[in-house]
Parts: C-alpha cells; structure tokens; sequence
C-alpha cells in the first residue's frame, strides 16, 4: 500500500514538473515575442510550479521513509511541511504578479499581439486538465502535499485565463487599452492568494497535530468499544501522520482483571482498531479500572 501509494504521488508529481517547465519556457517565449506582460508573468509562475513540485516530490520522499532512532512516529510530517511550503509559494507568486502589473501599468507599452491569446487559451486547456488529474489521484492517495500542487495548477489556469480576458479587451479596444492584461493579472492574483491562504491552513493544522474528522474518532470509538470485555473508551486522542494516523485511548475493564489478560485485552483492542480502519498505523492502549456506577 505505501509502495504504490510511493509511486502514484511520485508520477503525478513529475507529470505536473514536466508540463509545467514546458509550459513555462512556452509562455516566456510567447510573451516576450508578442509584447504581453501578463503572459511574461504567467511564465514565471509556471516556471515557480516546477519548484513547487519539487518541493512537494521531495517532501513526498522524505514523508515515506521508515521511523528512525531520531523519528519513531516516521517522516509523514514532510507532506504537510511541503504543502505550506507550496501555499506560501502561491502567496509569493501572487505579491509578485501584484507588484509587477502595477508598474506596467503605470507605464505605457505596447497591445499584445494576437498570437499570444491562443498560446493561452491552449495553455488555460492543458492546465485544466492538469489540475484535474492531479487532484483526483491526491484526493485518492489521501495526501495533502499533492492536493496543494493541484491547486497550484488551478491557480496558473486562473493566470492564463485572466491574461486571455486581458488581452482579449487589449485587442478589442485598441489605443487606450494597453493595460487590460495588466488588470487582469492583478485580479487573478488575488485568486491565486485566496488559493494558497486556504491551502495553508490545513497543513498547519495538521502540523500542530490538530484532530482529524469527528467521524474518524467516533469509528476508533466504537471499534474499542466494541471489543469484548471492554466497558468503555474513557479518552480517545488520534493525530494524522502524512495519511497515517496514530492513536492513543484509554479503556475501562473490570478493576479485578489481571496484568496479563489486561495485556492481551490491550492487544486485541489495538487490532481491532487498526483491522477496522487501515489507515491507522499504531494504537497505544491505557488500561483504566472500570470507574463506579
């Protein structure tokens, strides 16, 4: 399982890598040669999105090494690491897109030639389909590091969208009209910022160790409570680690119940939990004596 889940974040990284660094030297290209400064700055995003995904490709490698001496819990920490690295990216590539269609905007230059709105719309079609596809294997592969890039592919979608509106206006309207593309990249900017600001905050929340979904705790609830000779689930604590989780519960059993069969009882609670949701790779069991009625 972690195998496979190892080489389907893998291939969906470098797929994104390889198109993005493609589309990148594209745009920069088309940009330069057809006078569009939107276009010029959508390349640089796009080339920003190879960085990202490698970030995310080596946060991907590091987060399915075995526990170590030094990281007994593991390394799935590196997948939350690497998708707040991602988000505050798309942070600073918007801050950038911001400060570089303000100071074209205040000086003159020339309507961006036409060529340059079908290199978009042809890049605006290829990113669509990017992000949909990373998107899907990452919410598949339960990893937020992969999500986060999925969104960064969306958000360069949104770029060369905007850029199209912008040049589309620039065409139609001729002298006066020079900017549109500017104004559009300001706007979709702000799109990209929103994107990385909700991005961010579940990575941290999982850095912090911040409980996962109520109904996942409920699930390893009613599994040890549902083992026999177990009266009830006294405290259940449960962290994500990467897409594994690690759980820590007390029970309560019959107070005259011996050291040894309270041991086998907490073994027999930990596979129950971990057969009923695979997900969860480590169960500490606390036995407590049942509290009186």
């Amino acid at each position: 399982m972690a195998t496979e889940r190892l080489k389907r974040s893998l291939r969906v990284t470098l797929v994104g890598l390889a198109v993005n660094a493609a589309l990148g030297v594209i745009k920069l290209i088309a940009g330069i040669l057809g006078h569009s400064h939107a276009l010029v700055a959508d390349a640089v995003e796009s080339l920003a999105d190879v960085c990202s995904s490698l970030v995310v490709w080596r946060g991907i490698v590091v987060a399915a090494e075995p526990a170590d001496e030094d990281h007994p819990y593991g390394h799935g920490k590196a997948e939350p690491i690497a998708a707040a690295v991602v988000s505050v990216m798309l942070l600073v590539a918007a801050g950038w897109i911001v400060l570089e269609a303000f100071e074209e905007i205040a000086r003159p230059h020339e309507v961006p030639a036409p060529f340059t709105l079908f290199v978009l719309i042809g890049v605006i079609l290829v990113k669509e389909g990017l992000f949909r596809f990373v998107l899907r294997e990452g919410l598949s592969l339960d990893n937020m590091a992969v999500r986060s890039d999925a969104w960064h592919h969306r958000s360069d979608a949104i770029t060369s969208f905007a850029a199209a509106v912008g040049i589309t206006v620039a065409l139609a309207g001729g002298e006066g009209f020079e900017s549109a593309d500017d104004w559009a990249a300001v706007v979709a900017a702000c799109v990209i910022g929103w994107n990385g600001l909700r991005l961010l905050k579940p990575a941290l929340n999982e850095l912090m160790d911040r409980s996962p979904n109520q109904e996942v705790v409920d699930e390893i609830r009613r599994l040890g409570e549902s083992t026999p000779e177990v009266f009830a689930v006294e405290k259940c604590f449960v962290r994500k680690m990467g897409y594994e989780y690690f759980v820590e519960m007390h029970v309560e059993v019959d107070p005259q119940m011996s050291v040894s069969r309270s041991h086998r009882l907490a073994h027999e609670v930990k596979d129950k939990v971990r057969e009923g949701i695979p997900a969860v790779r480590d169960v500490l069991v606390h036995i407590e004596p049942r509290k009186s009625v």
